[in-house]
């Protein structure tokens, strides 16, 4: 227990440092720009504390929230069975890894034309861009980790009696869950970008709608609001997907404990 305290100590402080640096590189921009396109942290922080509580800033970030989680889940509930299957089931892999081929490498956001065309300016064309591109991402990791396994495990579970649904359990998502949060973690930020490009146009909620109409309104101290909550969305979410790696790969950790 004592290590694991320590251990949060140190990421606490790494954390807390980070954030010092940053203030202090962003003070010292705005002391040598001078210019008021470019608050200091002070001025922002202060806009961030009266919008949150004033103004609307806490509803745009509920619904940037709930758009890139909703997105995020969905994806993970689609792509890391599909996953699994594509990586163990050959006949069905050479059915369908041609088809994600084709469409993976493709800029997903090319289609948003199309998207809102079809489900209109409201959340589900937001939602859907987003899970459109991050399904993806967990997909071929998923089946890329599943390809991983050696063959003599599942053999081994198979000597003992194990069924196909067993396999599954017990061998191929444990081995392929580290990759699949690893995938998951770094897919925060294309959908927090994402995210942000669309609510920057054709919608009046959001944090990216926020900090847009800041920016044609004039507003620096509440633009830099707006990014900061963005910061911290994303900021949140990759700490998330920290824990979930410490529940669910607790054997990754046995050595720092």
């Amino acid at each position: 227990m004592i290590k694991r305290g320590s251990g949060f100590q140190r990421q606490f402080l790494g954390y807390f440092g980070a954030v010092l640096f940053l203030l202090a590189l962003w003070q010292y921009a705005a002391w040598s720009l001078n210019s008021p396109l470019l608050p200091t942290p002070q001025a922002a922080i202060k806009a961030t504390a009266r919008l949150l509580f004033e103004a609307s800033l806490g509803m745009h970030l509920w619904v940037s929230t709930y758009r890139v989680v909703l997105s995020t889940l969905i994806s993970l509930l689609l792509g890391l069975p599909l996953g699994l299957i594509m990586g163990y089931e050959r006949r069905i892999d050479r059915f369908l890894a041609p088809l994600v081929y084709i469409i993976y490498p493709i800029p997903k956001i090319v289609f948003l034309p199309l998207i809102l065309l079809f489900l209109g300016l409201g959340d589900g064309s937001k939602i859907f861009l987003i899970t459109f591109i991050v399904f993806f991402q967990i997909l071929v990791t998923t089946r890329d980790a599943v390809r991983k396994v050696p063959a003599e495990t599942v053999s081994s579970l198979r000597s003992l009696g194990g069924n196909r649904a067993q396999i599954y359990r017990y061998v191929l998502l444990p081995a392929s869950l580290p990759d699949v949060l690893t995938s998951l973690r770094l897919s925060m930020g294309t959908a927090i970008a994402v995210l942000f490009f669309a609510e920057s146009f054709a919608t009046t909620e959001g944090l990216g709608y926020f900090i847009m109409d800041s920016w044609s309104r004039a507003a620096p101290d509440e633009m830099f609001a707006g990014i900061i909550m963005m910061a911290l969305l994303g900021v949140s979410l990759f700490i998330v997907v920290d824990l979930l790696e410490t529940i669910f790969c607790r054997w990754q950790h046995v050595k720092e404990n």
